[in-house]
């Protein structure tokens, strides 16, 4: 069994590290443990697939539990989440993102091991689809869900797993593509490889990026079948939300606006270039007026901040951020000692990064960083209007819009994807995804009547606009 803990309590013997380690010796069980002392590192750990049982305490420091057991849920649908908390109020809240167990502390020995007896007698009760294959290891079973991707050189097949190991066997492509094309997760992106749609980050020009950041050649021939049928794969499995490369490729992670604050030309070429790289737009500013000044006049999803800037050191200059814009602010700084990284999260900022991090880890701090402030928003505003995502209100000029629940679920989701046309197939997935398909009627039917109340409303803007043969797009007004 592979478990994961999120719990601050670090200490080896701990609360859950000693009954692991009880329950590994008492039942002779191979169990797989890796300890997190907060969700954020955790969740940059993370890929998807890794763990068979994650046990967060509900209060870990970063996000806390919940939040990080819904980003986690984005990944992984099918792993077991046991939330442990000193006290009941926030169990309603955690069976809201699936989970498996509730533990009220102190946890009882006999009641836990009980607990993880039932995950084991499930989990090898499952038989994951897959196949058995003949390796240089000997005969071993491979599932379809563990397989990243398939690698062929000369006459040799590697098959890259998700817990990093590789199999080898002497075969050809052609002997695994009739055992994995037909599945809709695997694509073909060259002559050599097959890769598992769950595990795609991006699509860029000459290549896939996978989640590991691992990139796997793309053919020029194949490049927009492999984009339209990882777009279509994605549909169908209602995962992420849709934008844009800047190389005009749809996405799930980007182009995220990034102000990145700097006074070092050096510096900011080589963080510039890590974030445009993963499709970020970034923006430049080498002293903290400028930062404030375009803060002021462009909308960004992250602020990175460099301490040691001319004038106005980046704490002050953070702390004004926080009067101007509810903007994440991750600080970016050689100045490791803690006093300062203390000082960097008194100010107001959400991390603090220090410049000797290697470029993944940057990244996926950054990314999650920004996916957890995205996920937190309550509302979203587009000049007159405001959707209030947590009372399920719209105001325009500050005047209330009445709309039904389903015309307020259309205008989220169009907003949302602001300026991307959603097709009425992704539109009803999204909102009525139990219901069968209508050839799109519904869809169109609460559409046209909202659009009707917004423009009622305020006069002089299509807020919605009819993308002939494609679907509908949100335009916001001008700010």
């Amino acid at each position: 069994m592979r478990i994961a803990v999120c719990d601050e309590d670090d200490q080896e013997d701990s609360g859950i590290r000693k009954l692991l380690a009880g329950y590994r010796v008492s039942r002779e069980e191979a169990v797989d443990c890796h300890y997190f002392t907060n969700t954020i590192d955790f969740l940059c750990d993370l890929r998807g697939g890794e763990y068979d049982l994650v046990l967060f305490h509900v209060l870990t420091p970063g996000t806390g539990g919940i939040r990080a057991a819904q980003e986690l849920r984005k990944l992984d649908r099918n792993v077991r989440l046991i939330f442990v908390s000193a006290s009941p109020e926030f169990a309603v809240e955690s069976y809201s993102v699936g989970a498996y167990y509730y533990l009220i502390k102190p946890i009882d020995a006999d009641s836990f091991f009980s607990l993880l007896d039932e995950i084991g007698r499930e989990l090898s009760g499952q038989t994951e689809q897959g196949f058995v294959l003949k390796s240089r290891d000997g005969v071993v079973r491979i599932a379809f869900a563990r397989l990243v991707y398939v690698e062929v050189v000369n006459k040799t097949v590697f098959l890259h797993l998700a817990d990093g190991t590789v199999r080898e066997t002497t075969a050809t492509l052609a002997d695994f593509e009739k055992k994995l094309l037909p599945r809709p997760e695997f694509l073909k992106t060259h002559r050599s490889y097959l890769v598992n749609a769950d595990y795609i980050r991006a699509i860029e020009i000459n290549c896939v990026v996978m989640k590991d950041g691992q990139n796997i050649p793309v053919s020029r021939q194949r490049h927009s079948q492999i984009r339209d049928d990882w777009m279509r794969f994605l549909h169908r499995e209602g995962a992420g939300d849709l934008v844009c490369a800047a190389d005009g490729q749809e996405r799930t992670d980007g182009p995220w606006r990034i102000l990145l604050v700097d006074d070092d030309p050096a510096d900011r070429a080589v963080w510039g270039d890590i974030l445009q790289s993963h499709g970020c737009i970034v923006h430049l500013a080498d002293n903290g007026e400028d930062a404030l000044r375009l803060a002021a006049e462009n909308p960004f999803d992250c602020v990175l901040l460099d301490v040691m800037i001319p004038g106005e050191d980046g704490f002050f200059v953070c702390e004004k951020f926080q009067k101007l814009t509810d903007t994440p602010i991750i600080f970016l700084s050689c100045l490791s000692e803690p006093d300062k990284q203390m000082q960097g999260f008194a100010s107001g900022g959400i991390d603090y990064i220090t410049k000797d991090t290697p470029a993944e880890l940057f990244w996926a701090k950054v990314k999650t960083r920004i996916r957890l402030a995205v996920s937190e928003r309550t509302q979203l505003c587009y000049g007159p209007l405001l959707l209030d995502l947590k009372r399920r209100r719209v105001l325009i000029a500050e005047k209330e819009l009445t709309l039904s629940p389903a015309e307020f679920d259309i205008l989220c989701c169009l907003s949302e994807h602001a300026g991307h046309v959603i097709t009425p197939g992704e539109m009803h997935g999204m909102i009525w995804g139990g219901q069968p398909w209508d050839g799109g009627q519904m869809v169109q039917t609460h559409t046209s009547r909202l659009r009707r109340k917004l423009e009622k409303a305020w006069e002089g803007h299509r807020f919605i606009e009819t993308v002939w043969g494609q679907g509908y797009r949100f335009v916001p007004p001008e700010r």
